[in-house]
């Protein structure tokens, strides 16, 4: 298994290279040998060749130098989408996936225009929020951590509805993209080490049932994760 992990040193706020380092464990633990290739801005990754591509979030800053090298993926990422290959972006990078995005300045920066939403920067005011999500994919609730100073606007296919903390936007129930097995979340921990059950569930997609995902060393990451579930929802129900 081939995996790419794109703008490892510029969008790598919050131990999001965690996301890929629990992505390459779980398949050596299932006997399924894996290369990450790590690649930036100036690179040309050829991206059919990977069976599973991660962007972690950056400074809005970064994100802007990101998006205009981001741009010269744009057909062949779109290909990759539609013939269903997995793709985790999380914090501010799958909001350049869009049609545009608006600094707390004004200025617009042009996306990629995989979908048509648009993000608002919120006059550099960040919001924070502990967070429970809950997906149709899995009877598992998702806990985590939201920091971000953007709205977003005019997704349709959501990943995640908002039980506790932040959506889209102000005031939103609904959290995320999704694209076929493309998923992008501004919900951090990171995330895949936060959740050993959606690890699970981006994995088995990954191997595509040509192989059998071993989950029996997740003990403590369960333990873990059941932990801050309880708390939360104890929190929740505090307030």
């Amino acid at each position: 298994m081939k995996f790419l992990h794109l703008y490892y040193d510029i969008m790598n706020l919050y131990g999001e290279y965690a996301n890929i380092c629990a992505m390459e464990r779980i398949l050596t633990k299932s006997g399924i040998e894996c290369q990450t290739d790590r690649l930036s801005i100036g690179d040309n990754a050829k991206l059919s060749e990977y069976d599973f591509i991660y962007v972690g979030s950056g400074t809005e800053k970064n994100q802007k130098v990101v998006l205009e090298d981001f741009r010269k993926y744009a057909v062949t990422l779109k290909a990759y989408i539609d013939r269903g290959g997995v793709i985790l972006m999380t914090g501010n990078s799958f909001e350049m996936l869009g049609d545009k995005i608006t600094d707390a300045n004004g200025t617009e920066f042009e996306g990629i225009g995989i979908t048509d939403f648009s993000v608002k920067e919120q006059n550099k005011k960040r919001t924070t929020s502990d967070a429970i999500f809950k997906a149709d994919f899995t009877d598992r609730k998702l806990v985590g951590f939201i920091n971000k100073c953007s709205e977003i606007y005019g997704i349709d296919t959501t990943l995640f509805d908002v039980l506790m903390g932040l959506g889209n936007k102000t005031d939103d129930d609904r959290e995320g993209l999704r694209i076929n097995n493309l998923f992008g979340t501004h919900l951090t921990g990171p995330i895949l080490i936060k959740n050993p059950y959606f690890l699970e569930y981006i994995a088995n997609l990954v191997v595509g049932g040509k192989a059998k995902i071993n989950t029996k060393y997740l003990g403590f990451e369960k333990s873990g994760y059941e932990v801050t579930l309880s708390e939360l929802i104890r929190r929740k129900s505090a307030t």
